[in-house]
């Protein structure tokens, strides 16, 4: 008789499974958008908004470009929350903050 102590004691070597939702990623990049949305108006008042006026085609095309970053970056941790959080809201800010930037000509 063969002893299956050895087999039942293996650990597991697999990776561990992917996200089984991206959901947590495309809040966090949504909520990520309207923070970076708030920054501007914080720094120079309300006279953000005439430029908003005119330029919100190019502020709400990035939307979407904040929630795909969120669920892309919620993949690629693996699902940790909080790098996912830190790491989305760093880079939808720094995109948001370059958009403000070329479009204001500084």
């Amino acid at each position: 008789m063969q002893n299956i102590t050895p087999m039942l004691a293996r650990k597991d070597e697999r990776t561990p499974d992917e996200p089984h939702s991206s959901l947590p990623g495309g809040i966090i990049g949504f909520v990520a958008y309207w923070c970076a949305l708030a920054i501007p108006l914080l720094l120079y008042g309300s006279n953000t908004l005439f430029f908003f006026l005119y330029t919100w085609p190019f502020f709400l095309a990035l939307l979407p470009v904040s929630v795909l970053m969120g669920i892309a970056l919620n993949t690629l941790l693996r699902g940790q929350l909080l790098w996912t959080t830190l790491a989305t809201v760093i880079l939808v800010i720094c995109l948001f903050w370059l958009m403000f930037a070329f479009l204001s000509g500084w």
